[in-house]
């Protein structure tokens, strides 16, 4: 294709370069977390390779080398590595070219390390060794899996993990506070503020159990050794297995070979189960910060049940305001996770992405994966330290609001009959009177028996009386 010209200082060759000139879309480049999960594979390769007498031991071990040393540049300071790793996100759609840029930098890394120049190809060839066995349909799918899996485990994880011990301390706290519930934004039954808290450490529970499922099925699922269509043409039969338990072993992940490789590399339905899961983490916070946020609304011409942290002046105009800004951010986060989950998914359509013997929207598709991710382990993070842990409640306007809702005229229908009671309500909304006074100034139920109808807290526990619906 004649010559290239490249950065003098640049440890990629001319097919990155190509790549570079070829995509100048987005300036959004492959993550950092892909390529180390790339190197990991490269490296597995190697060493498995190696174990298999298909490639020299001297020259699985300059690969080896190579790819540790990168990766401990990119632990330590990815932006140093990060002009090495150049390739647009939106580039081809098999992510041959990131294939290609890493094992380029590999090859070129053990070059310098062997008192070679770049681009020697002594004493490893980008292709004939680092890529011995694979082809950028197996490798890049199964990149993005690992990828995936292991920022699942190590960042969604933890901080789902805290979020859910955060409402648990919660719910716990705020048991005894009985205040009233609401449906359709209007006045209901009482309820325990812990209560509704447990409902919100119930969806982070699921959430946990999600991100779990998430993890597991990109995991049991890799591609490599399927090579260009599945066949496994150019490699040995066990190599994929092998691939995966070294991938297994070095992560802690149960990371295994795709029973079915043609499924494997013509689709990426893993990957797009896995990013539903993520999208119903993001629906679930979304509720969990809302609700926050409604009842912390005044101070005094709101709900204001709860006292949300002051994290930040504001308004530029309107003195002493407070906004619930760290609610707003966690929904504006659900919001583009479900935005990337629409993406991902539209590259797993048939004809869109998934075409025949192989996905080409692969390199989209890792990158929302990946941000999905980050995303709701930083917005995770942040609802924990900067606001669940300070919530605190107003406990007299929590509780102030049960004796005046009119609703508490559900525990009377058994008594009087749903008609009577419903005539209760409107008597007393229309006389300003709660349900007690109304009750006791018509003499339609005798003090002990309301006494005991109209206990809050009895109100808020199964075997209650009254009449059901929303």
């Amino acid at each position: 294709m004649g010559e290239v010209l490249l950065p003098v200082d640049a440890l990629f060759g001319a097919t990155t370069q190509r790549a570079v000139e070829n995509f100048p879309v987005s300036g959004r480049t492959v993550s950092a977390e892909l390529i180390s999960a790339y190197l990991l594979l490269k490296k597995a390769c190697a060493e498995v390779n190696r174990g298999l007498r298909r490639l020299e031991k001297s020259k699985a071990e300059w690969i080896v080398a190579a790819c540790d040393r990168i990766l401990e540049g990119l632990e330590r300071d990815p932006g140093a590595w990060a002009s090495h790793f150049p390739i647009d996100v939106f580039q081809t759609g098999s992510g041959t070219s990131t294939n290609m840029n890493v094992n380029e930098v590999i090859a070129n890394v053990a070059a310098l390390e062997a008192g070679n120049p770049v681009g020697a190809r002594d004493p490893i060839h980008p292709n004939d060794h680092v890529n011995m066995g694979q082809s950028s349909n197996d490798t890049f799918p199964t990149a993005m899996q690992v990828a995936g899996a292991v920022a699942i485990e190590g960042l969604l994880l933890p901080q789902l993990r805290r979020l859910h011990k955060a409402l648990v301390e919660k719910e716990k706290r705020w048991d005894a506070i009985v205040k009233i519930g609401r449906t359709h934004l209007m006045d209901a039954t009482p309820i325990r503020l812990g209560q509704e808290f447990s409902g919100y450490a119930a969806q982070v529970a699921y959430a946990l159990r999600r991100a779990e499922e998430a993890r597991d099925r990109l995991a049991e699922n890799l591609p490599i050794g399927g090579t260009a269509v599945g066949t496994g043409i150019n490699t040995h039969p066990a190599f994929g297995a092998r691939v995966a338990a070294r991938l297994a072993k070095v992560t802690g992940i149960a990371f295994r070979e795709a029973p079915n490789h043609f499924e494997a590399q013509a689709t990426r339905d893993c990957v797009v189960e896995a990013s539903g899961q993520l999208r119903t983490i993001a629906v679930s916070l979304s509720k969990i910060a809302n609700d926050i946020r409604w009842l912390g609304s005044g101070p005094r011409c709101g709900l204001f049940e709860l006292s949300l942290p002051a994290t930040q002046p504001g308004s530029s105009i309107m003195p002493g305001k407070v906004n619930p800004v760290i609610c707003e951010s966690v929904m504006m986060v659900a919001c583009q996770v479900v935005g990337h989950d629409t993406a991902l998914a539209l590259g797993g359509f048939g004809g869109i992405g998934s075409l025949l013997e192989l996905n080409v929207a692969m390199p989209m598709m890792a990158e929302n994966l990946q941000q999905s991710i980050l995303l709701l382990s930083n917005a995770a993070a942040m609802f924990v330290d900067r606001c669940i842990a300070g919530l605190e409640v107003n406990e007299a306007i929590a509780t102030g609001t049960v004796e005046r809702s009119l609703m508490m005229c559900t525990s009377l229908a058994p008594v009087i009959g749903y008609d009577k009671a419903a005539e209760v309500a409107k008597g007393a909304f229309a006389s300003g009177e709660t349900v007690r006074a109304y009750v006791l100034r018509h003499r339609l139920i005798d003090p002990e028996t309301l006494d005991a109808l109209l206990d809050p807290r009895s109100m808020t526990e199964p075997g209650g009386e009254g009449s059901a619906g929303g």
